[in-house]
């Protein structure tokens, strides 16, 4: 059975000056550690983790890993299911869209631990996601990693519906 994630994709509504829709922006969260500092286009993610779907629930897994990856609590709110995708490693994505909004400067993220540089034998901790950023669907698609893009179209889908 191929490793399963758990995806939240924050949303928040544009207005424009005029008070009008001018479209959306999605929440995304750049991994941290030294492997993802210097890389930007393709590097991004939904607040995501692994689950075991035959044990945990998805959604319930999805808020938590939002949670532990922002420091902020997922919306109490309506969840609306934006099915699954594979990533090019096999791991199967499932990701579920709610409305909200938070400070993406102020993200407060878990951390691990990790031997850097390698060999070295030294032990430090970095942060599992470094930032965060409010983008567009056009810039969010620059930014996600690839297979999570089609998150973004479904959501716009979802919203003309």
């Amino acid at each position: 059975m191929p490793r399963t994630s758990a995806a939240l994709c924050l949303w928040r509504p544009i207005i424009d000056d005029s008070e009008i829709d001018a479209g959306f922006e999605v929440l995304l969260v750049h991994p941290g550690g030294p492997f993802w500092a210097n890389k930007d286009l393709g590097a991004w993610s939904l607040p995501k983790g692994e689950f075991d779907p035959e044990v945990e629930d998805g959604l319930v897994t999805a808020q938590r890993e939002f949670a532990e990856e922002t420091g902020s609590a997922a919306p109490d709110s309506d969840y609306v299911s934006l099915g699954e995708t594979r990533l090019k490693s096999g791991k199967i994505v499932r990701a579920w869209a709610v409305q909200g909004d938070l400070d993406a400067e102020a993200i407060a993220s878990n951390s691990f631990e990790m031997q850097w540089p390698p060999k070295s034998g030294i032990m430090m901790s970095f942060p599992e996601v470094d930032r965060a950023q409010w983008c567009g669907p056009e810039l969010a698609a620059q930014k996600l990693n690839a297979a999570q893009v089609i998150f973004v179209e479904r959501l716009a889908d979802e919203l003309r519906a």
